[in-house]
């Protein structure tokens, strides 16, 4: 104590621990912020042929889905969101952030010359990788009234973005093999040779953990995409079904209607059950807390599909613009950053790429055109800046088996939807879309929302028909 008193004791003695103090709190907080500015891993998981109505958690009950149910408890779940009637359309608006009146070329086809969210997430500097359906390359078969102006013109997997790939129909239609048993998947610049006896979706979560062990420590983050093959048709026994393994049931013709829709509830058990194995993994690994998972579907249910929920029985609606095609469950889980809890702001396919890129810090430059809005400050709790409506063209042709249907063009807020014909519909009090509304039957809330949505369809070009 007598020391600091003493009249020979030495400034530098004493300001030499301060300083060190002082900067050893300094390069501690810049851990810390470095730390909290480390971009988060990024997992974006989509199902293939779901409407809400699958999920316990909106409200289905002829199914079983406790993994996705416990996803939306710990996340936030978005009641809101919509996408695309048919994959291609879904794919193309989420994986470029434009809707289909600005880069459709054909059905099953990616422009090889679009920019991709794998390609936006490598440069902002992520490792990247992607697990399961393709079918963006090459979709009419031989002989198809001109497939050979558009056969193998589309993007190749292996060159989407992504340092990875283990994917089913990479090529041909003719040549795509099947997705479940015994699955044909092109990884990594070669076919797979020991899939015999094996389920694809499991396939492609042993890939998908395999790819997070390996990159969990890396300096740089991970950009996960997989799109599930489950639980389109054919509708086949899973792993988990007592018909597993009877040839017939397994790989049902291919002129027939896909199998048996008895299999559909086992089919969505098991795509929940697939969603959890990959929850756990990154929970496993560590990565929980730095790690943000979001699932979504991209169109509705198989029209072959009833479905029982809460508010009345749903016919799948693939493949029609109404709202049991297009209405998809959305959830995102990051905890300690997403607050639990319920959003009802408006979503689609386009605004993934923008929100992705938003949760890597980063943004697309103002002089690049996309359609979408990042939803990342939805995420974060904060207001953001919603949609006030979503806008939708949809033309699946040209391609295969696609002749059936015609264009279709609306935009919709939370209450109403007008297509380009003009039919007006009040879409929670009519969710089939029975009675349009007339022009002499509008409320004036009814005509605020002709003319506003009017301006958005006067707004986005028509593409010349195909």
């Amino acid at each position: 104590m007598q020391l600091f008193g003493h009249r020979s004791f030495r400034r530098d003695v004493l300001v030499w621990p301060i300083a060190l103090l002082a900067m050893l709190l300094v390069t501690a907080g810049q851990g810390l912020s470095a730390e909290a500015a480390k971009q988060p891993n990024v997992i974006l998981i989509m199902a293939d042929d779901i409407g809400v109505e699958g999920l316990n958690c909106y409200g289905g009950t002829s199914y079983r889905t406790p993994r996705l149910d416990q996803l939306a408890a710990e996340g936030q779940r978005f009641t809101q969101a919509y996408a695309q009637p048919l994959c291609t359309n879904t794919r193309i608006q989420l994986m470029t952030g434009l809707y289909n009146n600005r880069n459709w070329l054909y059905f099953g086809c990616l422009d090889p010359k679009a920019k991709t969210f794998g390609h936006w997430m490598k440069e902002a500097g992520y490792n990247t990788c992607i697990a399961g359906k393709w079918q963006l390359q090459s979709y009419d078969p031989p002989g198809y009234p001109g497939s050979e102006l558009r056969r193998g013109k589309g993007m190749k997997g292996s060159e989407a973005g992504f340092d990875e790939y283990s994917l089913w129909h990479t090529a041909h239609t003719e040549d795509k093999g099947p997705r479940y048993a015994d699955p044909v998947i092109f990884q990594n610049g070669r076919f797979r040779t020991d899939t015999k006896g094996k389920y694809g979706e499991d396939l492609w979560v042993e890939f998908i953990q395999d790819y997070m062990q390996r990159h969990r420590n890396d300096d740089k983050p991970f950009f996960v995409y997989y799109p599930m093959t489950l639980p389109h048709w054919p509708f086949v026994p899973t792993p988990r079904s007592k018909d597993w393994g009877i040839e017939e049931k397994m790989h049902p013709p291919q002129d027939t209607t896909g199998g048996d829709t008895k299999y559909f509830p086992d089919m969505v058990a098991y795509m929940d059950e697939i969603v959890g194995r990959v929850v756990d993994s990154v929970d496993e690994l560590g990565l929980k807390d730095n790690t943000l998972i979001l699932f979504y579907g991209d169109n509705g249910t198989d029209r072959r599909v009833v479905s029982q929920t809460s508010f009345g029985q749903i016919v799948g609606g693939k493949g029609n613009t109404k709202d049991a095609g297009t209405h998809v469950p959305l959830i995102a889980r990051w905890p300690g950053h997403i607050k639990a809890g319920i959003n009802d702001d408006l979503i689609d396919s386009t605004d993934f790429l923008p929100t992705v890129l938003n949760t890597a810090g980063k943004s697309v430059p103002q002089d690049v055109q996309i359609d979408g809005r990042s939803f990342y400050p939805q995420l974060m709790g904060k207001t953001g800046t919603p949609r006030e409506w979503v806008f939708c063209h949809y033309d699946p042709r040209p391609g295969w088996d696609k002749e059936k249907f015609t264009m279709e063009r609306f935009a919709r807020d939370k209450q109403f939807k007008l297509y380009g014909s003009g039919k007006l519909y009040h879409v929670p009090a009519d969710l089939l879309e029975q009675q349009a509304i007339s022009v002499e039957e509008d409320s004036n809330e009814s005509a605020a929302a002709r003319e506003r949505l009017q301006a958005v369809l006067d707004s986005m070009p028509v593409p010349d028909p195909n």
